[in-house]
């Protein structure tokens, strides 16, 4: 059975997402998910005819959610962890389920645990007894090795690695072809610029890059 599912960004990230519900459809037996449309509050004229392209409806601002059944699904392709978190505020009062991607080509070992909204992208890899928490986006050939907890909203961007028993709070974000060693901390709302080597614990709330990270 087919479950609707609206998805909030019409921006580039959103369409890969996309991308991901239409990948689980072709490999499904039958339809998992039947796309609704976008939302976003201020899409861009060229993501509107790029969604148009793709056969796919704006729906309106945010907002239109309201008007959905509360059987619709909803997934947040929202790229920045702390603009996930701020529309996930919004829309919770919505009543509307959230949905949770996982790319037909990404690989996620055994017990591993994840809350609702995950987005796992081609090629990405989580290994064993991971913890996700809400809206985690793991994107295109990321990986997440052994016994690391990801607090929610973190993204973990393309080609970034965290190695094994790594905790990461919420909020933060890893930067493109980044890596971060094993057992280091990341505190709540930090990034970790692109090509970045973490090497030590990181505190909250601050941007650090290089290599080694400072």
């Amino acid at each position: 059975m087919a479950l609707d599912l609206v998805i909030v960004g019409a921006g580039g990230h959103g369409r890969e997402v996309l991308g991901i519900a239409d990948a689980i459809n072709r490999a499904a037996a039958d339809v998992r998910w039947r796309v609704v449309g976008f939302v976003d509050d201020r899409p861009g004229e060229a993501d509107l005819k790029r969604i148009q392209r793709l056969d796919v409806a704006y729906l309106g601002p945010i907002g239109a959610l309201a008007d959905q059944p509360e059987d619709t699904h909803v997934v947040l392709g929202i790229g920045a962890p702390a603009v996930r978190r701020e529309i996930d505020g919004r829309i919770r009062g919505y009543g509307l389920p959230a949905a949770s991607l996982v790319h037909p080509c990404a690989d996620v070992g055994r017990d591993c645990e994840f809350h609702e909204g995950l987005v796992v992208a081609a090629g990405a890899r989580v290994t064993t007894n991971v913890r996700l928490g809400r809206h985690v986006h793991v994107n295109m050939n990321a990986t997440v090795a052994h016994d690391c907890v990801l607090g929610d909203f973190v993204s973990v961007n393309p080609l970034a690695a965290v190695s094994g028993n790594c905790r990461l709070g919420s909020g933060v974000m890893i930067g493109t072809n980044a890596a971060v060693v094993q057992g280091l901390t990341i505190g709540s709302g930090s990034t970790v610029g692109a090509g970045a080597c973490v090497v030590r614990d990181v505190p909250e709330a601050v941007v650090v890059k290089g290599v080694p990270a400072r």
